[in-house]
């Protein structure tokens, strides 16, 4: 019989990445693809979801990614990551977007995700991922709008 993992906080799994966007990531308006925002969201995510559960994840939803403003050539893209729900092998993780225009020190928030992944084991079968221990009123509430999420997830299946 395995020990119980012991619970964590999202402040012990938080992520973040900073990428320089250059031409070769946008298209000819200067905007950056959306496609490479949502790749840099898993990343960030499924590493925060690494990070929590200290095995492989891999993604089996996501949830939402809402747009909010582009991306363009030039800005400082970061992306912030942190675990919001944890089930019993199952790990959601919330993903928030900004880009930077480094000359004049404008930040702008640019889109929201959601992502689940499922902690595996050496075999590839789903492992027990620690629980999460919320420990701010923040994190309490981002703790109970997942469980809504997730059941809403269920009901849609």
């Amino acid at each position: 019989m395995t020990d119980q993992p012991q619970p964590k906080t999202p402040s012990e799994s938080r992520v973040i990445l900073s990428q320089l966007m250059g031409p070769g990531q946008a298209n000819t308006h200067g905007n950056v693809h959306g496609g490479l925002l949502m790749k840099m969201c898993d990343e960030a995510g499924g590493m925060a979801a690494t990070k929590h559960a200290r095995h492989p994840v891999v993604t089996v939803v996501v949830d939402s990614m809402t747009f909010h403003s582009p991306v363009h050539i030039g800005n400082l893209v970061t992306c912030t990551a942190k675990v919001t729900w944890v089930g019993r092998t199952s790990i959601e993780t919330k993903v928030i977007v900004t880009a930077e225009n480094v000359l004049t020190g404008e930040i702008v928030h640019t889109n929201s995700a959601y992502f689940v992944y499922v902690a595996l084991d050496e075999n590839g079968r789903p492992v027990p991922a620690p629980p999460i221990r919320c420990e701010t009123e923040d994190e309490i509430d981002c703790n109970e709008r997942a469980a809504k999420r997730r059941d809403a997830r269920l009901q849609n299946r």
